[in-house]
């Protein structure tokens, strides 16, 4: 199984739809056999749940994420673990022990137009990007 993590300098990346790189963890009988950091190569948005796709992404784990995208990894067939910060590493070991702390209903509302800042999660933190 492949799981993908939205990923920056080593930890979980907090916008989806901007991520730049995925770390990409092969995963055999919850013990991770190999991983590697993957360029988004300009996708953004909808278009990274096709990117996922062809790598045979099985699961994501990602901060903020807007509907369209988790729609578009809904139909991808690719399950998602939002709303997750921290180290990359750590969190997919969570995942694997069954112990990852995430949001389901983190959601990230970028549509504020004229604007640098946009809202992440469900609680109104700004996410920065």
């Amino acid at each position: 199984m492949k799981i993908a993590v939205t990923y920056d300098r080593g930890n979980v990346f907090q916008h989806f739809g901007q991520t730049t790189q995925f770390k990409i963890y092969e995963v055999e009988d919850k013990n991770v056999v190999s991983q590697e950091i993957t360029d988004t190569n300009g996708d953004g948005h909808g278009a990274l749940a096709g990117f996922l796709t062809r790598l045979g992404v099985k699961t994501l784990i990602c901060g903020g994420i807007g509907a369209g995208a988790r729609n578009a990894l809904s139909d991808a067939g690719i399950r998602l673990y939002p709303g997750v910060e921290g180290n990359a590493d750590e969190a997919v070991s969570s995942l694997l022990s069954g112990n990852l702390k995430f949001d389901p209903d983190t959601l990230c509302d970028h549509h504020h137009e004229g604007s640098e800042e946009h809202e992440c999660g469900h609680h109104g933190e700004s996410c920065g990007h």
